[in-house]
Order: structure tokens, then sequence, then C-alpha cells
């Protein structure tokens, strides 16, 4: 009995030093998280969420993911009680509001030095740090435009053809990045009166305009409708897939836009959102952003198959802070005119 009585003894003994031992080596339940908010593609995410988890072992990452309109207004709407910690691949135009409320706190992420500079704020430590950049560009659908007698526009200039009337498909600027660059660069490239004359000439060939900026691609390439305006990764990855569809880059230049990452202000979880931020422009990460993306904010890295090899010297000129600066308004006057078209939920 007394034997029994001790090697019971030695049983609790060892279950109790196996618990403390399992506190110690940690687990699951002592991860710090960090929750991120992001505008990037679902696949995208897919892709590079297990890939970040297993470099960062001791972190929990939680992504919330919204186009670029709607996140923007979360995080405005949230400025005051801050539930992210994280802001990543998000339009620099959007981050650019961020800084000036106040809503980031300055960080420059291991690594940092070798991002390009027009890549990342100016500032030093930068407020946010770019990683791609995704470009405009015209999906259209070979079949359904051979069957329907139409050209295959080459221009923004084409895209005013009566043509092409209730056959072109674009993002509502006011919900999407993809969008607000495509209205941002047209205003631009032509001035002001130009532009918004060109956009309520382009109007009379909309059929839709959608709340993704990734959709108007998707629907060309379904045969759903001939022409979408989209970015130039969705329709190198719907060609891959078969999809009948050729990516044109308009002659006058492929508006863009930069997808940056930034530190939010408040966040209780300071140092793990650092992690995720240098692993975030780390050449692991950027070795994934260059299997969609033609324009890297870290030089060296290939072309993705199906885009353009020399996409980097045929984008327009574009000035990030004035189209930060003129969002709103912007997105007031474009919401008055034209998004009765928008697509309903």
């Amino acid at each position: 009995m007394a034997k029994n009585h001790k090697l019971y003894l030695i049983f609790v003994f060892t279950m109790i030093m196996a618990l403390l031992l399992g506190a110690c080596a940690g687990g699951p339940a002592e991860k710090e998280k960090v929750v991120i908010y992001t505008a990037k593609e679902n696949e995208e995410i897919e892709e590079y969420l297990p890939v970040a988890e297993e470099a960062l072992p001791d972190l929990q990452l939680e992504v919330l993911r919204l186009s670029t309109g709607d996140l923007t207004a979360r995080l405005l709407a949230e400025k005051d009680n801050p539930q992210a910690d994280v802001i990543w691949g998000v339009a620099a135009t959007s981050m650019m509001i961020f800084d000036e409320e106040g809503m980031l706190v300055p960080y420059a992420p291991e690594g940092q030095e070798t991002i390009l500079p027009q890549f990342k704020d100016t500032a030093d430590p930068p407020a946010w740090v770019g990683v791609d950049a995704y470009v405009t560009a015209f999906c259209v659908n070979t079949v359904l435009a051979d069957e329907l007698g139409l050209p295959i526009p080459q221009s923004w200039e084409d895209l005013l053809d009566p043509v092409y009337e209730g056959h072109i498909v674009m993002p509502n600027p006011a919900s999407s990045g993809t969008g607000f660059m495509f209205v941002s660069s047209v205003l631009q490239g032509l001035g002001e009166e130009a532009g918004w004359e060109y956009l309520a000439e382009l109007d009379k060939n909309m059929a839709l305009y959608t709340k993704s900026g990734s959709k108007p691609c998707k629907m060309a390439g379904a045969g759903e409708y001939p022409i979408g305006i989209s970015f130039e990764f969705v329709a190198a990855s719907q060609i891959d897939a078969g999809a009948p569809l050729v990516l044109v880059l308009p002659a006058e230049g492929s508006g863009f836009e930069m997808e940056v990452n930034g530190l939010v202000k408040g966040t209780e979880n300071e140092e793990a959102a650092k992690k995720f931020l240098d692993w975030a422009i780390s050449n692991e990460a950027m070795e994934m952003y260059a299997k969609y993306f033609g324009v890297l904010a870290k030089p060296g890295f290939p072309v993705p198959e199906g885009i353009p090899a020399d996409i980097a010297d045929r984008l327009f000129a574009m000035d990030f802070r004035w189209s930060s600066d003129n969002r709103a308004a912007i997105l007031e006057q474009w919401t008055n005119d034209f998004a009765a078209k928008t697509e309903q939920d």
C-alpha cells in the first residue's frame, strides 16, 4: 500500500512538472495577438499569412480585409479607439490622411534602408513604408469583343468611343483604391476641368461601377462584360487561369498606387506589431509580393509572368500628395455625378 501511495505521489509530481514545463515552453494561449487591417486581395492574404505565421511563431495574426475605401472609413471612425495594431498593404493616399490625423507611430522597420526612397515617407523615422504598387490595366475579353465587334481599346481616349456603350465596368472610387487611382490619374493627367469632362463622357459607356477593384477584371474574365478597368496582377492571374483576356496598359501611361504599411498609434502591442512590420518588408515577403506585382518597393525581383517586363517604365507620373489632399472632394463630386450605376449589395 505504501509503495502504491509512493508511486501515486511520483505520478502526481511528474504531471505537475510536465504542466509547469509546458507552460514555460509556451503555447498558443501565450502568443501575442496582432490585429492587422489590410486592403490586400483575399488570394494574396491566403498565401502570405501562413508564411508570416511560420516566420513569427510567437505572434497570433488576426487579419481584417476590407476594400480601400471601406477600410479607410473604418480606421478614421476608430481614430479615438483604435482596434488595429498594424495597417498592411493600404493605399499611400489613405495612409497620408492617417498620418495627418495623428493616427500613426513613425517606425523604421528592419531593412527599410533597402526600400526605394519613393516608396516611403520622407520623415525620419518614416510614418509609413511601402511594399509594392498596383497599376491600372484594361482587361479585355477577346472572345466577347469579337462577338460584339468591339476593337481592343489601347488608351484612355479609346474608352470614350460610343461603340463601347454599356460594355465597360470599373471600380467605384469611393470604395476601391483601384477606382480612386484611375480617377485621380485622369484628373492629374488631363487637368481637373478636362478630367471631369472625360469622366462624364466615360460614364455614358459605363455599365456598372463595382465595389471591388479586382471585380471588373474578374467579370471580364467570366464573360459578363467585354472590358474591365482594374489592375495588372488580376489580369495576369485571370489569363494564367485560362480566361480569354488580354492585358492592356493605356498608351497615355498607367496610373498606379503604392501599397504601404504603418504602425497604429494607441496599440497596446507595439513591439509585437513591429515584428510583423519587419517581416512585411523582408526578402521573404517581397518574394511573395513579386508573384503578383510588377512594381515592388525593393529592387531586384523579377516581373511576374504575363505582366509586361517594362511595366515600371510605363507608369503615369502620379502626385500622391495631391491625390490624398483632394481625396474627400474628389469622392464627393464623383459620388454626386456618377454613383447611380454602382452595384448593389
